[in-house]
């Protein structure tokens, strides 16, 4: 082997990274409970204000497609900081029993591995004893009872004076998941928030509130369900009581907001802004009164659709992306990406970097799956059922089937119909489409070894899905 090709062997891996000291800081801002839409460069100045969240959507990369791993708390956080599914890690419900750290290494470990301080304050919500770093990776943990101005305080005060480069730094701030305290009449944990305006000065009603048509038997049964527990009591809520809970949420997206406003002052102050890449997500949303739902755990685009912001000044391009994106899976390769690692072997997702900084080439991914487990309700009928769910959302369509009940499909055509009002699943016009995703289901379970039972896919279609209808092009 001559010198040049073996040092081609040599440094082939390292050709193209950033080296050790040109490696970006990385600061990941996540709130708990804001869906995809809900800053005002989405819906508009009129209800709601968030400078400080459009001042990263306008320098950054908005991804307007990108799917939790599941929407609720725990296991999307798990999802997002182990890069696995959650049927692979086991994590499906808010449990936060520990999960074994060496099969499911974290983002903290990750990074310090690789010399990167790490540090995260706020809302933890992980299956990692927070007393362990050895365990999570994190250097730096201020996450017991710690409120949300409590968090940017800690966080800003790293960036002013513990830190040092390259550093990974998470900031986890709870609101706007008060709504769940302001739904049940209950003091803000993170401060009040004034008495709503009367229904007629809020926001409009959801343009969705009633059912969706033809809805599978198991959404009808958890809805009634969920709403004959304390924890959940909207049942009797009126138009005008939806429209001043859309106002409180709006309310709460404002604190937080504010709060990142101060963070991101103390990341400019700090002097090290330029070499940051700022990722901003949310590990689920709220329904807002869509299809009658409060809260999470379904399947709606409200709850199972998050923002996520790629901000690199002179790097990402400032852009509104419609890839289709999984936060859970995706997060780990991407940010390993932008800083020269390499992501542990096996890991199912891809990269956002090129998509981030305006390569402009086809959407790689041809559908993502979703995965839940509705758990929290009420006995209804005798029983408070536990169904578990999965959802394919491809290109133009969103495919939900659930493991009890009748009527357990439901299709949704995203592009005609974005408010998913009418279930297609029994239309037999859409019978190929439906086959088509039973079988990207499948195809998908046998990759993550996920038992799910789904109904019957043809011969035809199960050999399809082995080839033609995998995940990427």
């Amino acid at each position: 082997m001559n010198r040049r090709k073996f040092l081609a062997a040599a440094l082939g891996p390292w050709i193209g990274r950033p080296a050790a000291a040109n490696r970006p800081n990385i600061l990941l801002i996540m709130t708990d409970q804001q869906s995809s839409e809900a800053l005002s460069c989405r819906l508009g100045h009129r209800y709601l204000n968030t400078p400080h969240l459009d001042s990263l959507a306008a320098e950054g990369a908005f991804f307007s497609r990108a799917y939790c791993a599941n929407p609720l708390c725990v296991p999307s956080r798990t999802s997002m900081f182990t890069g696995r599914y959650p049927v692979e890690t086991g994590v499906q419900t808010n449990d936060t029993t520990p999960i074994d750290f060496q099969r499911f290494p974290n983002l903290g470990t990750l990074f310090r591995r690789a010399g990167y301080q790490t540090a995260y304050f706020g809302k933890w919500h992980l299956p990692y004893r927070e007393d362990r770093p050895d365990a999570h990776g994190f250097e730096i943990t201020r996450v017991r009872r710690l409120k949300d101005d409590a968090v940017a305080a800690a966080a800003a005060n790293f960036l002013k004076s513990e830190r040092r480069e390259p550093f990974l730094m998470v900031a986890s701030f709870v609101n706007p998941h008060d709504i769940c305290q302001w739904a049940r009449g209950e003091p803000l944990p993170q401060g009040e928030i004034g008495a709503p305006p009367p229904p007629e000065q809020c926001p409009p009603l959801r343009p969705n509130h009633a059912p969706q048509a033809d809805e599978p038997d198991i959404m009808t049964l958890m809805r009634r369900s969920y709403q004959s527990s304390p924890m959940f009591p909207v049942a009797d809520f009126d138009a005008g009581k939806w429209r001043q809970y859309i106002w409180a949420y709006y309310r709460l997206i404002e604190k937080v907001d504010a709060l990142i406003g101060l963070l991101l002052r103390a990341l400019r102050e700090s002097g090290c802004d330029k070499r940051t890449l700022i990722v901003f997500l949310s590990d689920h949303g709220d329904c807002q009164g869509a299809h009658g739902w409060n809260q999470k755990t379904v399947f709606y685009e409200e709850a199972a659709r998050v923002p996520l912001i790629l901000c690199w000044p002179g790097v990402t391009k400032p852009q509104v992306s419609d890839r289709l994106v999984h936060t859970g899976v995706d997060l780990i390769p991407t940010l390993c990406d932008f800083a020269g690692l390499e992501p542990p072997a096996g890991l199912p997702g891809l990269s956002l970097r090129a998509g981030a900084e305006g390569r402009r080439d086809p959407d790689p991914r041809r559908y993502v799956v979703v995965s839940n487990k509705l758990v929290q309700g009420a006995p209804v009928e005798g029983r408070t059922p536990m169904p578990e769910g999965r959802m394919v959302r491809s290109q133009r369509y969103k495919y939900c089937v659930y493991s009890e009940g009748v009527r357990r499909e439901s299709l949704v055509d995203l592009v005609n119909d974005p408010g998913e009002m009418k279930n297609l699943a029994g239309d037999v016009r859409y019978r190929s489409v439906l086959e088509q995703h039973r079988a990207m289901l499948a195809a998908w379970q046998r990759l993550t070894h996920d038992a799910f039972p789904l109904p019957a896919v043809s011969p035809a279609r199960r050999a399809e899905s082995s080839s033609a209808l995998s995940l990427c092009d």
